[in-house]
């Protein structure tokens, strides 16, 4: 059974979907490419206090690391790079080069990028952590001004300051 609640945070209202009781979906109001809120199911507000606890306390900055579990649907590449997002370092970045060098697969960055765009649980699987590989910002399923949001916040407060110099 799939449900979904809509909550509140800094870069917008977030909408949770759940699938049998487990976080498969996490979308951005007015995210390109998100699925209709009819294909979420019912509206509830049960269910996801756990999800928007650790959100809470990432948008706050007192938590580097989810661990709410999480079921979203894929083949089996995306699986594997939506795996190797989890573990990129709160506070750092990986380019798509990266990604698919990690996968042992060097030569499908694109591949990586579009398995990274299709990513259904933004922000606890933090697809925003992964930049061009001249750093530059590049395409975010919630806006590029999301993503700088998202990799500002997890930057370190001195290194904050030094960028508004």
């Amino acid at each position: 059974m799939r449900a979904h609640t809509i909550t509140e945070s800094p870069i917008g209202d977030l909408t949770l979907v759940n699938t049998d009781g487990v976080l498969s979906g996490l979308y951005m109001h007015r995210q390109p490419r998100a699925p209709r809120t009819s294909a979420f199911g019912q509206r509830v507000s049960a269910g996801f206090e756990a999800a928007i606890e650790e959100l809470r306390e990432y948008f706050s900055g007192d938590r580097k690391v989810f661990t709410v579990p999480t079921a979203a649907r894929g083949d089996d590449f995306q699986h594997r790079v939506w795996r190797l997002l989890r573990q990129i370092p709160y506070g750092e970045t990986r380019s798509y080069g990266d990604l698919a060098r990690d996968l042992g697969e060097p030569t499908l960055a694109r591949e990586v990028g579009v398995a990274n765009a299709r990513n259904p649980i933004a922000i606890v699987v933090p697809c925003h952590r992964v930049i061009g590989s001249d750093g530059s910002l590049t395409g975010y399923a919630g806006g590029l001004e999301r993503k700088r949001f998202l990799l500002d916040l997890e930057m370190p407060v001195n290194e904050r300051a030094a960028r508004l110099f």
